[in-house]
């Protein structure tokens, strides 16, 4: 079974998918995100929100030799994927992975901002790159490499401290970096992830797709994951649930929306209310 996690940055996809792969015979990747085997064959197209028909087969067959590889390397009946690029481009996942299930995590969107801004201005870690070039495929590396490059360069040299780009890259990128302030692009970008993911699943069969809010798992994990697990069909005895939330904390809750401050938090608020309030965050 495919499994695909969808959620902007800094929602829990991690903490989601590496409480999955606690069980026996759920897999995924050992590296952050496969958004390079994603975009093959779509290389520079210039933002995430790729459309569907180029899922072209060539490039459904690349993608679903990677899933094969994770199942037959790990010996896995389910394999999950967490890539937050793919909030903006669910039909051309789907058309991909026709048969996969979706779990939409979503997250209070200013806590999710002030986590992502931090994550704009990071420095290079050469581990966490070192992982996730072991599945870029060959032939994108130059490409990549350039642009890697480039991104950190910029750092050096950007007003902000921040890089060139991170997180999912929306159809008007340039124009938003241009226009709107670090905090605001962060903010932008969550919503442009949770509404394109949201309009996605309304076209979707309810039996394919669960709706995961990150508060309510990090306070009640035992019980959201029992959910989730109930809807991907796997049975796991009840002590094995609380061991594999053992680590789930709820220390994170309010730190973000904290950290922007009062008059910042009111800035943003006006810019992504709307989503704000659709979610339940509006207060």
């Amino acid at each position: 079974m495919k499994t695909i996690i969808i959620g902007a940055p800094r929602s829990g996809t991690n903490m989601l998918r590496d409480v999955l792969c606690e069980f026996e015979g759920v897999a995924t990747w050992p590296c952050d995100e496969i958004n390079y085997i994603w975009r093959h064959g779509n290389v520079r197209y210039p933002s995430d929100e790729i459309p569907a028909e180029l899922a072209t087969p060539e490039v459904q067959s690349y993608i679903r030799k990677r899933f094969d590889w994770v199942a037959g390397h790990y010996r896995a009946h389910t394999v999950v994927e967490k890539t937050c690029a793919n909030s903006l481009r669910v039909p051309f996942v789907d058309r991909v992975v026709p048969e996969a299930k979706y779990i939409f995590i979503y997250r209070d969107g200013l806590d999710a901002t002030g986590s992502a801004k931090l994550r704009w201005k990071a420095k290079l870690d050469i581990p966490y790159l070192l992982e996730k070039v072991r599945f870029v495929p060959l032939t994108d590396l130059p490409y990549y490499g350039i642009n890697y490059l480039w991104s950190h360069v910029h750092r050096l040299f950007s007003h902000e401290n921040r890089l060139a780009f991170w997180g999912p890259a929306l159809d008007d990128m340039s124009a938003i970096l241009e226009q709107h302030t670090l905090n605001e692009v962060c903010a932008l970008q969550w919503q442009r992830c949770v509404e394109k993911a949201e309009a996605a699943f309304g076209e979707m069969a309810d039996d394919r797709v669960v709706r995961v809010c990150y508060e309510d798992f990090v306070q009640a994990p035992e019980r959201e994951l029992t959910r989730v697990l109930d809807f991907l069909g796997i049975q796991v005895p009840e002590d094995e649930v609380k061991a594999a939330v053992a680590g789930v904390s709820s220390r994170s809750v309010g730190k973000g929306r904290a950290s922007l401050g009062d008059d910042e938090t009111a800035s943003l608020e006006s810019l992504v209310g709307e989503t704000l309030k659709h979610y339940g965050y509006d207060n």
